[in-house]
């Protein structure tokens, strides 16, 4: 699993939040509630979906502890933010480097490529967790549970010897 290093431009999103744990995922009520309501969003930039994580500080895989809270987004990317639709907000992804893995397989078997990427190749690369919002990027290619569903992980990175 090699990932391509891309620079992400600053990227606006809408779409609705759960505040979760690892052992309390509610990931699956969030997505269920979202789906029938993003038709209400007007000003997509393509049909793409966004399944972000915004972690609560820098160090939050430094000392993983599963029932630690963040919060978990179902959306998708904006045009602007002048119009929201009721019960949803609105994100910004901040730009900047990211580690891209592709993934394919059933979205229930991703925890295998997030240990790698976490455990093995973050600490033997030159680069470290960057405190920004990671997400899996789902095109068309993405099909749930399929076993030839095909994804994006996107991780934030930067280079280790850059001061922060």
């Amino acid at each position: 699993m090699t990932p391509k290093i891309k620079e992400l431009q600053e990227t606006k999103l809408i779409g609705k939040k759960v505040s979760m744990s690892f052992t309390e995922n509610k990931t699956g009520e969030l997505w269920r509630d979202f789906i029938p309501k993003r038709r209400e969003i007007k000003n997509n930039i393509n049909t793409s979906l966004y399944s972000v994580e915004v972690y609560s500080d820098a160090g939050f895989f430094e000392k993983f502890d599963p029932n630690k809270i963040f919060e978990k987004w179902a959306a998708v990317e904006v045009s602007d933010h002048i119009t929201i639709p009721f019960e949803m907000e609105k994100l910004i992804i901040p730009g900047g480097l990211y580690a891209v893995f592709p993934y394919r397989g059933k979205g229930s078997g991703a925890s295998e490529a997030y240990k790698f990427i976490y455990g093995t190749w973050i600490p033997g690369s030159v680069y470290t967790l960057d405190n920004r919002p990671h997400f899996a990027l789902m095109g068309a290619k993405y099909r749930t549970e399929h076993p030839d569903s095909e994804e994006e992980l996107w991780i934030p990175v930067r280079n280790k010897d850059v001061a922060v």
